[in-house]
């Protein structure tokens, strides 16, 4: 069979015979293979949803396995909200506490502005720092960097965040993420991620559970809260693992809500006191308490310089 074909710039006819519809025919294959691979690449990239990922269904196992109602685990599962969040784990790998711009914290802007958040939370604060010993000044130090006084909590969903991280302990899944994302990323090596992987995923299936008992307590949607690239959630930007430990019913509603700033006030006042802080600690002492809350010397010489600024400006 000849197939033949009007070639409009030449005005000739071209001729195709048998074996060449056999190239065409695999030169078809070829494409669409790409295409489909590229597709499955960009699609985990940007956050294919979680069923389609060999991490999530083990995941739900493990979960269901440890007691957690499976019907809801199900249901949680196959929500369109949920995704695998590989920008998130990005960010997380390359993440260096050293390279934050801490000063920004102690503008005269940033100060007066902490002076206007103690004055208009001033009765609860001085309930809590009456209650737990705890200065005032510092407590707004700390709502100042977290979160800028609640303005900036996160924008990822604290579930996606934490199912992400913890479904790393498979090493199909790492090996996926590493090839079709994070090796471009990076300049940093495959043995550190795996290393990293390993330490965070079993940390993050810790948080998970946490953050899983602390939203059914408070009858709250696990797919409601969204938080930081790391599962910190709320004004104070707690774990879940800490709201569970040290977080307080701040407005005495009966719930613990730390994107309220009562509750989120007194969790941290109660979080400093369970972890040594006391009144009229030296410096050095009260640098140690602070670093119990976020392990950066940078951050916690932050919010010690903060709350002496704020100290100062009171008194002027």
């Amino acid at each position: 069979m000849v197939i033949t074909q009007k070639n409009s710039e030449t005005n000739s006819t071209l001729s195709y015979q048998p074996s060449d519809l056999k190239v065409v025919f695999w030169l078809l294959i070829i494409l669409v293979g790409s295409v489909v691979g590229l597709f499955g690449r960009t699609a985990f990239a940007l956050g294919a949803r979680s069923t389609d990922l060999d991490g999530f269904p083990a995941l739900k196992t493990r979960l269901i396995d440890d007691g957690f109602d499976a019907v809801l685990i199900e249901k949680l599962y196959t929500s369109p909200a949920l995704a695998f969040d590989v920008g998130g784990i990005s960010t997380y790998f390359q993440h260096r506490e050293a390279t934050l711009n801490y000063d920004q914290f102690l503008t005269r802007a940033s100060i007066g502005r902490t002076v206007d958040y103690l004055k208009e939370h001033e009765k609860v604060l001085n309930r809590v720092e009456k209650a737990y010993g705890v200065d005032a000044e510092v407590i707004c130090a700390i709502i100042l960097v977290e979160t800028r006084f609640g303005k900036v909590t996160g924008s990822r969903l604290v579930l996606n965040t934490l199912s992400t991280l913890a479904a790393l302990y498979d090493r199909d899944t790492r090996d996926r993420l590493w090839t079709t994302y994070l090796k471009e990323k990076t300049d940093r090596p495959r043995d550190e991620f795996d290393a990293w992987a390993a330490r965070k995923s079993a940390w993050a299936y810790t948080e998970l559970k946490a953050y899983l008992n602390y939203t059914s307590t408070q009858g709250l949607d696990p797919l409601s809260m969204s938080g930081s690239f790391a599962g910190a959630l709320g004004i104070a930007q707690f774990i879940p693992s800490s709201v569970l430990q040290f977080a307080q019913d701040g407005n005495r509603d009966g719930k613990i809500n730390l994107f309220d700033h009562e509750d989120a006030i007194e969790s941290i006042a109660n979080y400093l006191k369970e972890n040594g802080w006391r009144p009229n600690l030296s410096r050095e002492e009260a640098l140690g308490v602070i670093l119990r809350y976020n392990n950066s010397t940078y951050y916690a010489e932050t919010i010690l310089k903060v709350a002496k600024a704020v100290s100062e400006r009171e008194k002027e």
